[in-house]
């Protein structure tokens, strides 16, 4: 018998029953993220002002925050956002983009992560400030590497807030506090398309919409089938530009029987 919570299973569970997505996003990962979401097999729904962002989290099968472009109103809409999935049940994910950069930034996360996201997911730079550590990142990059502190410091923010924890990078790392597993893939072209990052954290919120009881191996197959596409395109591409593309078309061609045999996942 195959094992229902593998990616490859997830995957398919996705596309024979699409998930409805709210992406607060920022205006740069709009598109792109709406796009990835669409190839995957999901319906990207980028509702993000006040007014209404609350009452959409209703109807949407998962939550994405991230605070790439943030304002005093698209906070307001995050925090009714996040309030509005809480009070029903649903599934949100958390992506705290430069959260160390300015004190509006941090405030910003602390009163997210103070509603208890689901998922939190980041890069190593990212995971290790909002663990209380010292990162070694500039603006949206990170300056450090995943495994070592940036591991260590996902763990304690696990079992702080109750959360997934992914931390991104040239070889993933998830937790749930206990369970941890890396990911590897990708490719090192990767960080020169602006807002994949967004993208796969959008990503994570449709897994998660798939099976929202088992937040960690949702956030895991998100993880392992942007890894394997990412792999895909860099083989073909002949520099970020088609990358770009490529990613897109690498997504709508996977299925699930080749994401789980070429998956490249192990325990931590």
């Amino acid at each position: 018998m195959p094992d229902q919570t593998s990616p490859g299973t997830l995957l398919t569970a996705l596309r024979e029953r699409p998930p409805l997505v709210q992406c607060i996003t920022n205006f740069v990962a709009m598109n792109i993220a709406a796009n990835v979401l669409l190839a995957t097999g999901a319906s990207p729904a980028m509702v993000h002002a006040e007014e209404e962002a609350g009452e959409f989290a209703g109807i949407a099968g998962a939550l994405t925050v991230n605070i790439g472009t943030l304002s005093a109103s698209w906070l307001r809409g995050m925090q009714a956002a996040a309030t509005a999935a809480n009070d029903i049940g649903k599934p949100w994910v958390l992506d705290p983009v430069a959260h160390y950069a300015t004190a509006f930034r941090r405030e910003a996360t602390e009163a997210l992560l103070a509603l208890g996201p689901t998922v939190i997911r980041g890069n190593a730079s990212e995971i290790i400030a909002l663990a209380g550590g010292t990162g070694r990142g500039q603006g949206v990059d990170s300056g450090d590497a995943v495994d070592g502190h940036a591991e260590a410091a996902a763990r304690l923010l696990a079992r702080t807030h109750g959360s997934v924890v992914a931390v991104t990078g040239a070889v993933d790392f998830v937790t749930d506090g206990d369970s941890a597993v890396r990911i590897e893939g990708g490719s090192p072209l990767m960080p020169q398309v602006t807002a994949l990052g967004c993208s796969l954290t959008c990503l994570v919120g449709a897994f998660v919409a798939v099976r929202p009881d088992l937040p960690l191996e949702a956030t895991v197959a998100a993880l392992a089938t942007f890894a394997v596409v990412g792999e895909d395109a860099a083989h073909r591409a002949e520099g970020p530009g088609s990358f770009s593309w490529r990613l897109l078309d690498a997504l709508a061609a996977l299925d699930g029987p080749a994401l789980d045999d070429r998956a490249r996942i192990r325990m931590a």
